[in-house]
């Protein structure tokens, strides 16, 4: 005799609590975001003033970090949704420690996309333009494993920055699902909007906690007590 299912746990609204949570920690990315996203539009496109877009994605960091603790936290009963207060929850409790990790992040991808695009007035041998254009997605990659780090566990700056190292070649998996959301993130702001990450921005957060879960575990097991 099956059990009957009630209100709030059935697949319907398992997946409207989804779309629910998915809505709401969306918005209020955007929201958080929304001071360096709205100076961003201000800024030109001249590549002269990617310092200055790089200033404008200063806050984008927490905003990111706070939505990965509230769709990592987030509930799966209709009847009990507090998406938001679990990401402002998240905001508070991880705005500093994701700023620490992603000013310098912005700070040294600034460095090379401006020497990728100056790259003739350096007076650089060609193999530099090459490995720089390889260090440029390797370190996208360990920031998508120290913002999930620092989402979701109280480590010292240092001590994510190293885990984030490890792990970027520890879980070969997990690495390359964050590769994947990169390469498709691109491929569609150069194909249909330069706002399509703003826009799917929790989506593609909820995937990439998807492929990071052998992170997440191993650090649970390993890495706390």
């Amino acid at each position: 005799m099956s059990t009957p299912v009630t209100f709030g746990e059935g697949a319907l609204s398992r997946a409207a609590a989804l779309v629910h949570t998915l809505v709401t920690v969306e918005a209020l990315l955007l929201v958080a975001a929304s001071p360096g996203l709205a100076a961003l539009l201000l800024v030109g496109p001249d590549l002269s003033n990617l310092p200055l877009a790089a200033v404008c994605l200063l806050p984008l960091g927490p905003a990111l970090s706070a939505a990965l603790y509230a769709l990592h936290h987030r509930d799966r009963d209709l009847t009990d949704l507090h998406p938001a207060r679990a990401y402002w929850r998240g905001w508070r409790l991880n705005a500093v420690p994701a700023l620490k990790l992603w000013a310098p992040l912005l700070a040294w991808l600034t460095v090379i996309a401006f020497t990728l695009t100056h790259f003739s007035a350096t007076g650089l041998p060609g193999w530099w333009a090459v490995l720089l254009a390889v260090i440029g997605p390797a370190s996208l990659l360990w920031g998508a494993h120290a913002l999930v780090l620092t989402s979701l566990f109280a480590f010292r700056g240092r001590d994510t920055a190293r885990l984030a190292g490890y792990f970027l070649f520890r879980h070969g998996r997990a690495t390359l699902g964050a590769a994947s959301l990169l390469v498709l993130t691109a491929a569609g702001t150069a194909l249909l909007t330069e706002a399509l990450p703003a826009l799917l921005a929790a989506p593609l957060l909820l995937s990439l906690l998807h492929s990071s879960r052998p992170v997440i575990a191993e650090t649970q097991e390993d890495f706390t007590e």
